[in-house]
């Protein structure tokens, strides 16, 4: 398991594993609360904020659960076809980071591009690093 500073110590401090975990989920929310982002797919924003961020939360809660692997890196959780994309995520500002985790290291750690498309989409998240809903 890898070790340092912007890798998850997955056998260390349950709460700063959870943090990381609930990265993607706040970020979306900062950016609702803060920044406006709503996505038409969840129909007419509440105008009261707080309304928009728990609607915001409960539609958020039928999305893939993404899985920190590097940094602000990370992969949809299981079930997730073998090829699932890596995403860069902050707040709700998404890319295709590698088009599956070996083309994710490679380029990451190797300098080795990646040239290929994701071949499998996650729902929400793919939506984000294609633009569709910005």
């Amino acid at each position: 398991m890898p070790i340092g500073p912007e890798w998850v110590d997955w056998l260390g401090d349950a709460t700063g594993i959870q943090k990381r975990l609930d990265w993607p989920r706040d970020g979306v929310l900062f950016d609702v609360r803060e920044n406006a982002f709503w996505p038409e797919r969840w129909g007419e924003r509440p105008p009261d904020v707080r309304e928009a961020v728990q609607t915001a939360r409960e539609q958020l809660d039928a999305v893939a659960t993404l899985i920190p692997i590097y940094s602000h890196r990370f992969m949809p959780a299981a079930p997730a076809p073998a090829g699932s994309p890596v995403f860069s995520v902050h707040q709700a500002d998404v890319i295709y980071y590698g088009s599956d985790l070996a083309a994710d290291f490679q380029s990451e750690f190797f300098n080795i591009p990646d040239r290929k498309s994701p071949s499998h989409r996650v729902d929400f998240w793919s939506e984000l690093a294609e633009g569709q809903w910005i």
